[in-house]
């Protein structure tokens, strides 16, 4: 639960219902505030006896259910085909991104305000009428909105199933995870881990890639337990249940720890995501490029320009030192190990595929090799092995 409430985005369905909650306490409000302005002190909001707001409400509760399932039925569709077009990934992107989010919220809160609004009308034109005029209004201006955000969504989405743009947000995710996870002046690297003394092996739970890892909790618990910790996949490997998570290394005489405990500092899940996983955001690049290499598709231009992307990614990666993924306790005691994707192994994932299928058409290799070129002039002395295994992977010599 906190990390829905950390992470909105992740989880497509919450500013949705966060606006159907709101959209529920605005009719009960406003109808309270009617009750309390009176009649007379209101009629020139809405002037219509309730016969004629059940109407306009009943109304806007149809047509705003309507509306809303043909939307986003005919996106989904689109963004269906789109997916086939240049990677099944695109549609991960759809479910976090917030304006598609904050409009199909929109129209919901506009369909369940009407709804809880209309059950206000009470009487007849005749006898024992209530309208809550104030209430009703809102539902006329959550309409209006509604067409304008409509209006936003439709120019919105056309950029968003755009090829550029979906390499550019792409990209985007991978260098905001590349400024945090490999800073430009790292703190000195720490010691190995102390791997002597017993082992105590902590099995997955359950089946799934490695999504995250709270490093902090880990080298938290391991402190108080004096042991060490060293994970056995990488985040983004597959785990199935029962495989080696980690191993946690104890002194001769050290009681075993809460396996349980470690466990539940390493998040699984059905799919990768860019949580702490930048390889992934290399993978997706990747596949949109050997997409487009596709005979059905057959489009070397994208391929171009998923390579760019990959190409400042990878030039951002070579121009920083890269350390072991060791974190120390507060005395400086190293506790837990935390393997990763080499420099090295990131610039063969960039280059071995796309040179493979696009070695019959002539601008991919000559981008490939334009960008290794720069690459090897770029990188710092430890990375120019890196370079050069890109070099060796894609083909090329010299």
């Amino acid at each position: 639960m906190r990390r829905l409430v950390r992470r909105p985005d992740r989880t497509f369905w919450i500013r949705p219902a966060a606006c159907g909650l709101a959209a529920i306490v605005a009719a009960f409000a406003l109808t309270a505030v009617d009750r309390a302005a009176g009649d007379a002190a209101t009629r020139l909001l809405f002037p219509g006896p309730p016969e004629g707001a059940r109407s306009f409400l009943g109304a806007v509760i149809t047509a705003m259910i309507s509306f809303t399932g043909l939307v986003f039925s005919i996106t989904v569709v689109v963004l269906v085909l789109t997916s086939g077009q240049f990677s099944p990934r695109v549609l991960r992107q759809f479910l976090r991104d917030r304006a598609i989010q904050w409009s199909l919220g929109l129209f919901i809160a506009t369909f369940v305000y009407a709804l809880f609004t209309l059950r206000e009308v009470q009487g007849t034109n005749t006898a024992d009428a209530f309208v809550p005029r104030i209430a009703v209004t809102g539902s006329f201006l959550l309409v209006l909105a509604s067409v304008a955000q409509f209006i936003y969504y439709i120019h919105h989405i056309i950029h968003f199933i755009q090829v550029s743009s979906i390499i550019r947000r792409t990209s985007d995710e991978a260098r905001r995870l590349i400024e945090v996870r490999v800073p430009r002046e790292p703190s000195p690297p720490a010691a190995p881990l102390d791997r002597t003394g017993r082992e105590q092996v902590v099995v997955a739970p359950q089946a799934g890639p490695l999504l995250r890892i709270d490093e902090d909790a880990l080298v938290r618990r391991a402190e108080r337990d004096g042991v060490g910790a060293a994970l056995a996949v990488r985040v983004g490997d597959f785990v199935p249940v029962g495989a080696s998570l980690m191993t946690i290394y104890r002194g001769p005489s050290a009681p075993e720890v809460d396996a349980a405990g470690y466990a539940r500092s390493v998040t699984q899940g059905i799919e990768r995501s860019m949580d702490q996983d930048l390889a992934f955001g290399f993978r997706q690049l990747v596949d949109i490029a050997i997409k487009a290499l596709s005979p059905s598709i057959n489009d070397p231009t994208t391929c171009a320009q998923a390579v760019d992307a990959l190409h400042d990614l990878l030039r951002r990666l070579v121009t920083r030192p890269w350390r072991p993924g060791r974190h120390g306790d507060r005395n400086g005691v190293t506790r837990l190990e935390v393997p990763s994707w080499s420099v090295g192994e990131l610039v063969v994932l960039t280059v071995e595929e796309i040179a493979h299928f696009g070695a019959d058409m002539p601008q991919i290799p000559a981008r490939l090799a334009r960008m290794l070129d720069d690459l090897a002039d770029a990188a710092l002395p430890e990375h120019r092995e890196a370079v050069a295994a890109g070099r060796r992977a894609a083909g090329l010599h010299g």
